[in-house]
């Protein structure tokens, strides 16, 4: 039976830590699950990732309702989150419901995330109030990065620091059922965990944090493009699938794959009788 929201808050109030992976297909979202993670995130990482782009931008809702689709037909436990892409969720609330209702009909998801503190807790809890979940995403907004100026960590200041506390505060009391915290120094992370009473999900935000979210791409050394700071690269997962393609390529090459091994065989038979045929073919028509 999938896990729902009311098992991540119960995991918050055991002390239990959250694992969040992200995943894009049938592949990462059968490993993740079956790696015991609790939660799975079809992120607008996808646009970086899987499809080649520097920023998650170019990522459209349709895209995501693709991707999800797959990822929640193919679990059965996970809770599966789906990620509100680049202005699907900015122009009104009432647009943002529409949007996020699809997602949930579309693709099957259990919930929805969106990025964004105080200034979209209206819109959190105008989905909300329609019976969808949402999880909140604060700290570096990944859809605002050229407003930003870069891959920054944010609330390192003081007035920085009391928008985030107030943001933490602002996506909790519009219903919110947990909170993406994304590099945010880890005390004031750890500050914000205290303070609330859902889930904080940290990337880059350190160990205070209630769970953590990683990119499958990121912890398998995958992609190469660019490595976080924040990501621990727990296999090299890349470099032994670039040395297994090298290998095949070069065995096609020197002709030494296929063997017989990787091979079908034919009855003797049936080949005779194949190739008796094609002679008696070859001399009829030599004779026209």
């Amino acid at each position: 039976m999938r896990l729902t929201i009311r098992d991540i808050h119960k995991l918050k109030a055991a002390g239990q830590k959250i694992a969040m992976l992200t995943a894009y297909d049938a592949v990462s979202a059968r490993l993740g699950e079956g790696a015991g993670a609790q939660m799975l995130l079809v992120g607008d990482t996808l646009g970086m990732v899987i499809q080649g782009h520097d920023s998650t931008i170019p990522v459209t809702l349709d895209h995501v309702i693709y991707h999800a689709e797959i990822v929640a037909r193919v679990t059965h436990k996970a809770l599966v989150v789906g990620d509100m892409p680049f202005m699907t969720y900015k122009i009104s609330a009432e647009q943002a419901l529409t949007n996020a209702a699809r997602l949930m009909q579309e693709a099957q998801v259990s919930t929805v995330k969106l990025e964004g503190g105080e200034p979209y807790a209206p819109t959190i809890a105008r989905i909300v109030a329609a019976g969808i979940p949402v999880m909140a995403h604060i700290g570096l907004l990944p859809q605002s990065i050229e407003a930003v100026g870069g891959f920054r960590v944010q609330g390192k200041d003081l007035e920085t620091a009391r928008q985030l506390l107030r943001d933490a505060r602002a996506v909790q009391d519009a219903g919110a059922y947990a909170v993406v915290l994304e590099l945010v120094p880890a005390p004031l992370a750890a500050l914000i965990t205290a303070e609330l009473d859902i889930p904080t999900i940290g990337i880059g935000a350190g160990a205070g944090c209630d769970g953590q979210v990683q990119v499958f791409h990121d912890l398998l050394a995958l992609f190469d493009a660019f490595v976080p700071r924040h990501t621990k690269q727990y296999a090299q997962i890349g470099a032994l699938i670039r040395e297994a393609l090298a290998a095949y390529v070069r065995d096609v090459t020197a002709g030494a794959f296929p063997t017989d091994e990787q091979s079908f065989s034919l009855s003797p038979e049936v080949l005779a009788a194949l190739t008796d045929t094609h002679n008696k073919a070859d001399d009829n028509a030599s004779h026209r």
